[in-house]
């Protein structure tokens, strides 16, 4: 239950838990008696409490280790606030309680009795003045981010009402399935598709559940069924009811268990699922040619909070003090969480997939070179003879070219997945018809299927088409209300001139695509192209598939926002291969919230930034995995007495 203050949202989520009859009431409040104000509001939540329920003050950690028939957690703001004062972190950066939100992670991944959780939403409001003001947002933000992702219905509480803004909470009995008016999303890119659900109770719609059913755990409430290929249709008045930047996870795929359906098991150790290559639609299939609505993607899972744990309790027994490998030790902290094991293993099959197209704006002067470039670069890329092929060689890494839209016939083995000869002048006309939006995110989509059922336990997307810093720019400038002459950049080198056009063609641009910026599929449709509308399918799918992602530059991560949109909370399985010069660029990777490996001032593309930063997750790997133990080694630790050897 998200909400602002005075939103309503504890009482709301007493109301729901309290259907199930005695509830274990989790209050996470710290009074102090000094505060008169506070004191009275947690007052206020005792009176309101019926008097059979149980109530536990403190941490929740420690209370979720006892399973109850039904408990409520109120709230995750004053559990945070407190465990921020008990490591006097206000002025701390970020992270510092990281130990503490990781273990309540954990600890609500691995409850599996009737959970409600309480949590103040503070994406709405302005960014508090003050640096702890700041930190509490972020980290309060980002731990909302990775409770929703585990729950199977979110609610969000204004001015008293509830909108359920993840999850499906329809049908009575069990195994009820929704044939179409369901909202799945209300969020600011709004996602919806056919579900089956197992509900306690009956419901009303999403926009005003007045009867929500209550979840019966948080890992398996809410499963798509494995047939379900047309998505279904959006409750307008619940999308209506929630004009905000809220991006909520959609529970349903069409590759997710499904009762009595063939399903794609996932790996115990919490490794991307296999399918089978056979199920792999063709590229001749009917879903690359969809009249109706947009391809759905399955719901994203964060990477395994357990293992993260794990890694983090690793890293404190290796022959070096604390903290002293820096980012080599997040990031293979969160490289042992992708693959769901610890030590992670090195990458066997690190593979670059580059997506090239042609753009009709590089036709008005937008561009340094002449639109022919995209198809002798795709011919070179095919001879092993671009930076990014040379790159490739060095990190272990191989290289894929898919022709999405060059402007020139090109070889059959990287057309099969064409859309059409380039995508339309965006300033002046659609870069592509709803018709070739949704088979360039389906293609993107089957794309990243057939290199993870290929063996691929890396990914990354690389960039090729000349014109195609121009849509990526109008893409994060519209998503992140930049003005146009403070996102753009000289692209493959324009002069003054060719920088006043390429400005001009992006601002009308962003007045075009200006009314879709809630619908990501018509954002690419209209402002973005085929390329990066198939980038943005493989990424997304990517998270989708567990699979670990070394984000490019400008134009991959213009297509991640948008990615992220699709299968929202994909960013967690993403990292930001380096910083380009396009000044676009560290727009978009602050929106995703990534700080970039390396700062080389490279601005090429095809995915070569990305390739020079591997070889940093390699040695990420490699520390966390190959170094001794202070108890293998016979080394010391600092609180340990150093043995002497007296002579004799």
């Amino acid at each position: 239950m998200l909400g602002g203050t005075r939103s309503g949202k504890s009482a709301f989520a007493e109301e729901l838990a309290g259907r199930a009859g005695a509830v274990r009431y989790i209050a996470t409040a710290v009074v102090d008696s000094a505060d008169g104000d506070f004191a009275e509001r947690v007052a206020a939540h005792r009176r309101r409490r019926p008097a059979g329920w149980s109530v536990v003050e403190g941490d929740p950690v420690a209370a979720l280790a006892e399973p109850a028939p039904m408990t409520l957690i109120d709230d995750l703001g004053t559990w945070l606030t407190a465990r921020i004062d008990a490591r006097a972190a206000w002025e701390s950066p970020r992270g510092t309680a990281a130990p503490d939100i990781d273990a309540l992670i954990a600890a609500v991944t691995g409850y599996d009795r009737p959970l409600v959780i309480v949590s103040p939403e503070v994406g709405l409001g302005v960014l508090p003045a003050t640096h702890s003001g700041r930190l509490f947002t972020d980290e309060i933000g980002d731990l909302n981010q990775r409770v929703a992702a585990l729950c199977d219905e979110v609610y969000l509480v204004i001015a008293g009402v509830p909108t359920l803004i993840k999850g499906a909470a329809t049908g009575t009995g069990t195994a009820a399935t929704t044939s179409g008016g369901t909202n799945d999303s209300a969020s600011a890119f709004t996602t919806a598709t056919a579900v089956t659900v197992t509900a306690t109770t009956t419901a009303t719609t999403a926009a005003a559940p007045s009867v929500p059913g209550v979840s019966t755990g948080l890992n398996g409430g809410a499963t798509a069924e494995a047939s379900a290929m047309a998505a279904a249709v959006p409750d307008s008045a619940a999308a209506a009811s929630l004009q905000s930047d809220v991006v909520a996870g959609s529970p349903a795929s069409d590759s997710a268990v499904a009762s009595g359906g063939a399903v794609a098991d996932e790996a115990a150790n919490g490794s991307a699922a296999t399918v089978s290559a056979s199920e792999i639609p063709p590229a001749g299939d009917p879903m690359y040619d969809l009249s109706g609505d947009a391809p759905v993607f399955g719901s994203v899972t964060a990477p395994d909070p357990h293992v993260r744990v794990q890694a983090q309790e690793r890293q404190l027994q290796l022959t070096k003090p604390v903290g002293s490998l820096g980012r080599l030790e997040t990031l293979g902290n969160w490289l042992a969480a992708c693959q769901g094991r610890c030590p992670p293993r090195q990458f066997e099959r690190a593979r670059v997939v580059v997506f090239a197209g042609d753009h009709g704006i590089a036709r008005h002067g937008v561009s340094a070179f002449p639109s022919e470039v995209t198809v002798q670069m795709v011919a070179n890329f095919l001879a092993g003879g671009a930076a990014v092929n040379a790159l490739a060689r060095l990190s272990g890494a191989t290289v894929r070219v898919v022709d999405i839209a060059v402007d020139a016939d090109t070889d059959p083995s990287v057309s099969a997945y064409k859309v059409r000869r380039s995508s339309g002048a965006i300033d002046r006309e659609d870069a592509l018809t709803e018709v070739q939006v949704h088979a360039a995110l389906a293609a993107g989509r089957a794309i990243a299927d057939d290199e993870i059922d290929g063996g691929a336990d890396l990914l990354i997307a690389g960039d090729m088409g000349i014109g195609n810093t121009t849509p990526a720019t109008v893409l994060i400038a519209a998503i992140t209300d930049t003005e146009p002459v403070l996102a753009v950049g000289r692209g493959t080198g324009v002069d003054d001139a060719g920088w006043m056009r390429k400005t001009a063609a992006i601002r009308d641009a962003m007045w075009r695509a200006r009314p879709h910026l809630k619908d990501p599929a018509a954002l690419l449709r209209v402002a973005g192209g085929a390329d990066l509308a198939a980038m943005a399918g493989y990424l997304a799918q990517a998270a989708v598939r567990r699979t670990p992602v070394i984000l490019d530059g400008v134009v991959v991560t213009a297509a991640a926002l948008l990615a992220d949109a699709l299968a929202p909370g994909a960013k967690a399985w993403w990292v930001a291969g380096h910083r380009s010069t396009e000044p676009a660029h560290q727009v978009a990777l602050t929106k995703l919230g990534l700080e970039p490996l390396v700062t080389m001032d490279m601005r090429l593309g095809e995915g070569s930034g990305a390739v020079t930063a591997l070889p940093i997750l390699r040695a990420a790997i490699a520390a966390l995995s190959e170094m001794a133990t202070f108890a293998d080694a016979g080394v010391s630790t600092k609180d340990e007495p150093v043995a002497t050897t007296v002579a004799p």
